[in-house]
């Protein structure tokens, strides 16, 4: 399996990004599908979940009522709809599937700054 993440790039403090995963080689409906950021010097922590079964999703303390994560079955597809960017929202992002193996994606770019 493989997935691609895009739509990363800079913003100004208080704009929005959509970010995008696209999957091959694997069936998003069957993952719990995942978003982590890694900002420079720190650990990769993560940011959104959303479950494989009953689509339950779950957020960092951090980005709760700014972040979305969804999925799009039929596109094999997750989205992480980020609002309200600050500074501390600095990273590169990671789209992960899991299930009995885990699955990474390369990363993409957030930089918010002024």
């Amino acid at each position: 399996g493989q997935l691609v993440e895009s739509g990363g790039g800079t913003v100004q403090p208080g704009g929005s990004l959509t970010l995008s995963c696209a999957a091959s080689g694997l069936a998003i409906s069957r993952y719990a599908m995942s978003w982590h950021r890694q900002a420079p010097g720190k650990d990769r922590e993560p940011v959104a979940v959303s479950s494989g079964v009953g689509n339950i999703t779950n957020y960092a303390l951090s980005v709760e009522g700014r972040f979305t994560i969804s999925r799009d079955n039929s596109k094999n597809t997750v989205y992480l709809q980020m609002n309200n960017l600050q500074s501390a929202d600095t990273a590169v992002y990671f789209c992960s599937a899991v299930d009995s193996e885990r699955y990474w994606g390369q990363g993409t770019e957030v930089i918010v700054s002024s």
